[in-house]
């Protein structure tokens, strides 16, 4: 039973009620809470995490959403009038609109990889150490781990729904097939961001490193990954760059998702098994380098 609260509280009224002693409230035992956090505990942590991110909602709108559609008006509507003039025929049939829209989806999720999997993890070990509260719980490193995962992966999804719904607005996917591009593309951040996760866990001062990963890994890869021409239009001796790039094969995915775009069916195996063994590859170093970190 309850009792509405006295008229002189504040939060008097009719929906305002109390708890009785007869109606005591009761936390869970130590021991069921434990082993709700040893079931669900990858869960609470990332709770955690987006409840951090909507501290900044608003930034991450702009720079996940705001800058990648910013790219794509001045790209596919600005620059495609001189480029289709000049090469009309070098994009397989489509607009260069069209033609773009897939890479710039990939890269905006790359790009947040860059960022979430990097400055984050070093916060989680070494400056405000948020990974060792939840750790003197009984989450394991790896539950902690995979609640960051699981929080990104939202993050990209999310960003990937909304620049997608940009580029269907501007015609830019004709295919019926082209809203799976939203999976590629989280798909895409997985596979470059989990091994870059695992390298940020294993840095414990910071001189710079993740400033040398974006100038020498991450602008190399956005601009040598066929994002804005066709890979095999690019000299020889930067083609490679894009073979080994999560952006390029996410692309050419995205592409053939987007507006049919005409490549044999084994290419398409092989982008889709890249970027699984990828990210795959780098959970397994993540859990390792976690569970190494975090029992010192």
């Amino acid at each position: 039973m309850t009792e509405p609260l006295s008229g002189n509280d504040p939060l008097s009224g009719d929906l305002a009620e109390r708890p009785t002693a007869g109606s005591p409230l009761h936390a869970h035992p130590p021991e069921v809470s434990a082993a709700k956090a040893r079931r669900w505990g990858a869960f609470y942590f990332a709770e955690q995490v987006l409840r951090v991110m909507k501290g900044y909602g608003w930034s991450i709108f702009l720079y996940s959403v705001g800058q990648p559609a910013a790219y794509l008006f001045a790209m596919g509507v600005g620059l495609a009038t001189l480029v289709e003039a000049s090469a009309a025929g070098a994009f397989g049939g489509v607009s260069y609109l069209a033609f773009i829209a897939p890479a710039l989806l990939i890269s905006a999720a790359v790009m947040t990889a860059a960022t979430e999997f990097t400055f984050p993890v070093m916060d989680g070990f070494k400056w405000r150490r948020v990974y060792y509260g939840p750790h003197a719980s009984p989450l394991t490193p790896e539950q902690i781990a995979g609640g960051q995962i699981i929080a990104v992966t939202v993050r990209f999804f999310v960003q990937s729904v909304i620049y997608f719904a940009i580029v269907a607005l501007f015609g830019a996917s004709p295919s019926g097939w082209g809203w799976i591009s939203i999976l590629v593309a989280t798909l895409a951040g997985l596979s470059f961001g989990l091994p870059l996760m695992a390298y940020a866990a294993t840095i414990k001062e910071d001189k710079g490193q993740f400033a040398m990963v974006m100038r020498f890994i991450v602008m190399p890869l956005f601009l040598f990954s066929g994002t804005f021409f066709p890979l095999d239009t690019l000299p020889v001796l930067v083609r490679w760059v894009g073979w080994i790039s999560p952006i390029w094969h996410g692309t050419e995915l995205g592409r053939v998702l987007s507006y049919g775009y005409d490549e044999p069916p084994v290419l398409t195996i092989i982008h889709i098994v890249f970027l699984l063994g990828l990210a795959w590859f780098g959970w397994v170093l993540t859990k390792r380098q976690f569970v190494r970190r975090m029992g010192q």
